[in-house]
């Protein structure tokens, strides 16, 4: 937990900029795997925890900026459940380590809250992401699930993405952290794959670097050789020689902050001349994006850097042809690169998404609904503070191929002769975590081999 003086100060600036009316902060309760005692692994609200702090369920709060007051709802634990869980401090003792004087019973909020309606006073809420936050919803304002998320207050969120889009120096200690461990669970892959393990094994491997850590996944694991598909979590095939593993991994330290990176290497100690030629291409788009990194570029300009240096690396093959220009205003580079360069990363690894991505990752500009770039999560103007990722990749997805050529889309632009002797290939990225400071941009994090070389050196 930070200092009490940071949360104060973040809900002070948060009051400033919404003005007026009651922010209704709903924190996230227990869930069941499958009976309401087996739980999954508990984790809080991130907006909740910036703002009040607390990393324990069933607590809500409000910010009734028109009569000043700040308060945490929750109930006390019971002998019964201290029984099961341990001794806690009180919700009082908790909210106090906060700057939070006023406390009361969970019961006690849809009173405070029908008084404000009566009284038609607004009562912003933020997008519900979780059944139990719609259902809680529904029973303290009477907004059908169905209406949740259209009836949350812009101002409000506005405001929240406008906090949390910067992070702060202390922020930044706790995400280099992450991304620190983060990239020791890259190279403890790196260096046991070898052909004849389970894609499990790797998988299992770098969670329990997370764990041991003191943190958890900042998201599930990807450890494939299938890599051409995009968030593949299945983990049952057996590494053999000739493929490439692709992992895409993150650890979420002990307050709460995400690690998010990518490699690509191969399950042999070397990479094969055909890996090689592409791996070199998808690692050329990716410095191209680094290269770009300073305030004032909109990081579409940056994705789409990306998308050139992939599109000239594949023409140069003989996979594209034509107008490359013309190609990339189309979008007929998205057959090998149909995701997003980045995407905005904080207490959580794709930063505020719940939030919308518009607002977080467009300031408030519609999104492309191009294929490949409707997939681009962050395309405002960089500003320092922001905390990103760079991940541009090359993909070579069977079936979007075999559609593709079967509805000869692009043929201009696509040799289909020759990307019909690399549908086997799989995909491969690298992903890296930046900060955009004043001037340009910092790697966060210690950084792990990329380079075809170093790569290879590591599998020595």
């Amino acid at each position: 937990m930070f200092s009490k003086e940071t949360y104060i100060n973040r809900r002070n600036k948060l009051k400033a900029e919404v003005q007026s009316g009651i922010l209704l902060f709903l924190g996230n309760d227990e869930c069941g795997m499958n009976y309401a005692d087996n739980t999954y692994h508990y984790r809080q609200d991130s907006t909740f925890l910036y703002f009040f702090g607390s990393d324990y369920a069933g607590l809500n709060a409000i910010i009734d900026i028109d009569e000043n007051r700040e308060i945490i709802f929750g109930d006390e634990l019971t002998i019964d459940h201290i029984v099961w869980m341990g001794s806690q401090p009180t919700i009082k003792e908790k909210s106090e380590a906060v700057g939070i004087r006023e406390t009361a019973p969970i019961s006690d909020l849809k009173t405070y809250l029908d008084k404000a309606a009566v009284k038609a006073r607004t009562i912003h809420h933020l997008p519900p992401y979780r059944p139990e936050h719609q259902i809680k919803l529904l029973d303290l304002l009477q907004i059908h699930p169905n209406l949740a998320s259209e009836n949350a207050s812009l101002p409000f969120i506005q405001a929240v993405v406008n906090q949390r889009n910067y992070k702060s120096d202390e922020e930044i200690i706790q995400l280099e952290q992450a991304v620190n461990i983060t990239g020791e669970m890259h190279l403890a892959a790196m260096r046991m794959a070898r052909p004849g393990m389970k894609e499990s094994e790797i998988a299992a491997a770098v969670q329990q670097v997370a764990i041991a850590s003191g943190g958890q996944l900042s998201f599930p694991v990807i450890a494939t050789i299938n890599g051409q598909t995009l968030h593949n979590h299945y983990h049952g095939n057996t590494l053999k020689s000739g493929d490439m593993l692709l992992l895409d991994c993150g650890a979420e330290n002990e307050m709460h902050y995400a690690g998010d990176m990518s490699s690509t290497f191969p399950v042999d100690k070397t990479f094969t001349t055909r890996q090689k030629e592409i791996y070199q291409i998808a690692l050329n788009a990716h410095n191209a994006a680094i290269d770009q990194l300073k305030p004032g570029v909109k990081f579409k300009d940056v994705h789409l850097t990306a998308c050139r240096t992939v599109a000239e690396g594949m023409k140069e093959m003989g996979f594209m042809k034509g107008d490359l220009d013309d190609a990339i205003r189309q979008g007929a580079h998205a057959l090998f690169f149909q995701c997003g360069t980045g995407h905005m990363m904080g207490m959580d690894v794709h930063d505020m998404e719940n939030l919308g991505e518009v607002c977080v990752g467009y300031n408030g500009e519609a999104k492309s609904t191009q294929f490949g770039l409707k997939s681009l999560r962050l395309g405002r103007e960089l500003e320092p503070g922001f905390v990103l990722t760079i991940e541009p990749g090359i993909y070579f997805i069977p079936e979007l191929i075999d559609l593709w050529k079967a509805e000869k889309r692009f043929n201009q632009f696509i040799n289909y002769d020759k990307v019909e002797q690399y549908k086997d290939f799989g995909g491969c990225r690298n992903e890296e975590d930046f900060l955009i400071t004043a001037d340009g941009a910092r790697l966060l994090g210690k950084p792990i081999p990329k380079n075809i070389a170093d790569v290879e050196r590591e599998r020595i």
